[in-house]
């Protein structure tokens, strides 16, 4: 049993930066991938960034945070961040942390996750 807990959510203008962190109430993280997702209102749950467990430094982007959003991942610390640069409203959601074990092709998926946070909100202004 994995309870992930998200921290850093807020609001801030267009522009702005947000960092975002994700630790283990319950059990710990090591041997799981954890994974970034948000959901906007009206919208499906969609993957942020996250990395697999086991594969490397390799991380994985929505095309549309590239080069904005930096996901990494403290090991010794048992913690995941999602540092958010040059944020956009588009970027408005509800911010989750994912703890599963995926296979690399289903990194992106929302049902490869059995551990999610509560979530926290992310609130972007123009």
């Amino acid at each position: 049993q994995v309870q992930p807990v998200e921290t850093g959510g807020g609001s801030v203008p267009v522009g702005g930066s947000l960092s975002l962190s994700c630790a283990a109430s319950e059990g710990s993280f090591s041997g799981y991938s954890v994974s970034w997702f948000r959901q906007a209102t009206g919208k499906e749950r969609e993957f942020v960034a996250g990395s697999k467990w086991g594969g490397g430094t390799n991380k994985y982007y929505l095309d549309s945070v590239k080069g904005r959003f930096t996901f990494s991942r403290n090991n010794a610390e048992g913690t995941v961040q999602l540092r958010m640069n040059n944020l956009k409203a588009e970027d408005t959601a509800i911010y989750y942390c994912a703890v599963g074990r995926p296979i690399l092709s289903s990194l992106r998926q929302v049902s490869s996750y059995g551990y999610w946070g509560q979530g926290t909100k992310v609130d972007v202004s123009s």
